[in-house]
């Protein structure tokens, strides 16, 4: 089972280097699924895994011209901010919770894939509108929380965001994502530091094995061609996403339930 996860690693980290985010959304059901750590240990060792490796990605980038770093900053500060906020909120939701959450967030990602189509968000960037600058707040913000409550790095939404609201070209949208996803982990990662036990020693060759991977899919984002493989590991992601969702739909039963208590409460108080 060891070297199978090893092997998602190499995985997650290619496609980092190749679609600039998607992949990292697997880490968390590797290490909880294939690896067998506990549901909030995995999602605090997935924002390092992610984060190291998009970093390394972001730099290969940045070497090609691909990464807007002007763009970068402000919207990766913001998503520090709700990543670190989202890891101190995590505290009061328990890992099936999340695990729940990262699943639903999963097959949102599936979808956005599926129907995304590259031509379009490459039209979209050589529109002449003016960026959009106010509607990237909110998004930053929210990237950044998602990324502190179910540990993934948000490059499925980052990329987007920046094709279509900062107006950046496609494959300088990619690079720029990694940077961005580089500074969200770290703040979602330091949220967690000190709440959840850490095999530092693990860790340490999970993302070796990643950022290898990023390495081969940063070498190959020229040739591979990214539309089909959107499409192939967006049902990959609803496959993964369902399973996730079906292992943990307790925490949804439960949700419901005390939501219903809480409702029934109401209405015998103002009787």
């Amino acid at each position: 089972m060891v070297t199978l996860g090893f092997a998602f690693a190499a995985l997650i980290g290619l496609s980092l280097g190749l679609l600039g985010g998607g992949g990292s959304i697997l880490t968390v059901p590797v290490l909880v699924y294939v690896l067998g750590v506990a549901a909030k240990p995995a999602i605090a060792m997935s924002l390092p895994v992610v984060g190291v490796t998009s970093l390394v990605g972001s730099i290969l980038h940045w070497r090609l011209g691909n990464v807007r770093v002007s763009t970068a900053v402000p919207f990766g500060l913001l998503a520090m901010t709700g990543a670190y906020a989202g890891a101190r909120l995590a505290t009061f939701m328990s890992g099936s919770a999340q695990l729940a959450l990262l699943a639903v967030v999963m097959l949102a990602a599936a979808a956005a894939m599926l129907r995304g189509r590259r031509d379009a968000e490459v039209d979209a960037a050589a529109s002449p509108a003016a960026p959009r600058f106010a509607l990237l707040v909110p998004v930053a913000l929210g990237v950044g929380v998602l990324t502190g409550l179910v540990g993934i790095g948000g490059g499925f939404l980052v990329v987007p965001a920046l094709v279509l609201l900062a107006r950046v070209p496609m494959r300088q949208a990619v690079g720029t994502s990694l940077l961005v996803i580089a500074m969200n982990s770290g703040a979602g990662f330091a949220g967690y530091f000190g709440t959840v036990a850490i095999d530092w020693a693990f860790l340490a060759g999970f993302i070796a094995v990643a950022v290898a991977g990023a390495l081969a899919g940063t070498a190959l984002v020229r040739v591979v061609p990214a539309a089909a493989l959107k499409r192939g590991f967006g049902v990959f992601l609803i496959v993964v996403g369902g399973f996730v969702l079906y292992m943990n739909r307790g925490a949804l039963a439960g949700a419901t339930s005390t939501t219903r208590v809480a409702r029934t409460a109401s209405m015998a108080g103002s009787r």
